[in-house]
Order: C-alpha cells, then structure tokens, then sequence
C-alpha cells in the first residue's frame, strides 16, 4: 500500500490547491472532503471517491477500504493530515472525490415539486445552513442562481455537514432558471419587500419553488417582474432582513404544512 510522508510531496502539493483554488476544483474536476460521515453520505449521494487518505493512528486501513471499494487508500502521517485537515476532529481520513456538473437538465424532479432557489448567496456558513434546512424538509432540489462561488469550497462541504450530498443540486443563470421553472409549470414565489403580499396567504400545494436572495441587496428586478407571487415575512421590530437561511426555513415549513408533512 501507498505511503506519503511529507507535505512536500507532488500529489499532497496538489490536495492543497483543491482546499484553496477554486480554479484547481474546476480544472481538475475534483475536490477534496474529511470525516467518515461526510464521506458515507457523499457516496450514497453517488460521488465518486478516487481516493482515500487515512492516518493510522486515528483511521485503520480496514475503515478506510470500507468507505469506498473503489478508491485508492494512502496511509499518511500526522504532518501531512493536518497540512490537508480542516478539522482535528475528522476521524483522520480524507477523500479526493470527483465533482458534479449540477446542471438543471439532471434534477430529477417529483410530479408535485418543493424546490428552493437562493440567487448570489455569498457567505459558506449562510450556502450550508440553506442546505441543511432543504435536507431537513426533504426538498425535491435547491437551486443556485448566478453563484458567487463554487459548491465544492471546503467551507461550504463543512458547513452543510454533509448536506451537500444529500440534496439535488443545481446551478444556472437567473434567466436560466426561470425558463426551466416555467417551461415545468413550477409556480415561483419571491421572498422580496416590494410589491409583496404575506407569505402565509399562498398556496403552496402545487408545484413550487421558494425564491431566496441576499441579506444585503435582495433579489434581482427579473426575479421580482417574472414571479408568480411575490411574498414577505412580516417583521415586528426595527430592522427589515432577517439571515437568509432563516427566511428560507420559515417559507419552507410553511410549504410543508400546507402539504401535511
């Protein structure tokens, strides 16, 4: 079995441009996660590991070749995992894996659709939170519109705690995305102050997509002029934005409990 035990190492060389250039995810079509649990749900998720490091002392070989058949298996030492590592509390393996194309043509979608779009969301933390919550509903896709970042930043991997895998996934452009939710006759409801009636007075029985955007700047005119309805939460207090994530949980149970789930 492979051994490498120096952070200087061409290939480890390259695992560290996959946690920091989103230009090497892109070109070489792969990314890198930590965690068994991360890695289980990603494989279930149909992701294809090509291979997995480990460090003896934490990870045995027998763990490692049970996370995916398939893959490689590197043993590496304590300098090299946590030159690789984000986390100290990672079970000591990690997996190259092989990126998605998140095209919208490959959602497989139910006849009565809950989809979530979020357009231009920027901070990991708010991307993770958003999948978690549609995991959390079981939502049939999230959809990124006009993403300032690639889904596969670490930052975004960790802070979905594994959601990245759980849910379909797609990207596209705002014009885009409207197109394929209209082309589906999939109703979009805009979460925007403008020209809003309140959330809670739709109907979100039928086929829907929640439309989500940024804290700061909120949705796009096209998003506001194309939507089938365009909803607000009511706020009592003195600001009028909540975080994004949490906008999206509230319309979302909303869609759910209409629908009795």
């Amino acid at each position: 079995m492979k051994q490498i035990t120096s952070i200087q190492n061409s290939f480890i060389k390259s695992l560290v441009q996959l946690q920091e250039k989103a230009k090497a995810r892109r070109q070489s079509g792969t990314f890198l996660m930590e965690g068994k649990r991360e890695i289980s749900i990603a494989v279930k998720g149909g992701y294809e590991i090509e291979t997995l490091l480990f460090l003896p002392e934490i990870c045995s070989e027998a763990d490692a070749h049970a996370l995916s058949k398939n893959a490689e298996v590197i043993e590496i030492n304590k300098e090299v995992y946590q030159k690789l590592a984000y986390r100290d509390t990672t079970e000591g393996i990690l997996a190259v894996a092989k990126t998605k194309m998140l095209k919208l043509s490959d959602l497989k979608l139910s006849i009565n659709p809950l989809i979530l779009v979020a357009e231009a969301p920027e901070k990991p933390g708010n991307i993770g939170a958003l999948l978690r919550t549609a995991d959390a509903a079981n939502l049939d896709a999230v959809i990124i519109a006009n993403p300032k970042s690639d889904l596969y930043n670490p930052n975004i991997v960790r802070s979905s705690v594994g959601c990245l895998f759980t849910n379909q996934i797609a990207t596209g452009t705002t014009s885009e995305i409207i197109a394929f939710l209209k082309e589906r006759k999939i109703n979009f409801y805009c979460a925007t102050l403008q020209n809003s009636t309140g959330y809670h007075t739709q109907d979100y029985t039928t086929p829907t997509a929640l439309v989500v955007g940024t804290e700061a700047t909120g949705l796009t005119d096209e998003w506001r002029k194309e939507a089938t309805k365009n909803i607000i939460i009511p706020m009592q207090g003195e600001i009028d934005s909540m975080n994004v994530s949490v906008a999206a949980a509230i319309l979302i149970f909303e869609a759910k409990r209409q629908r009795g789930f």
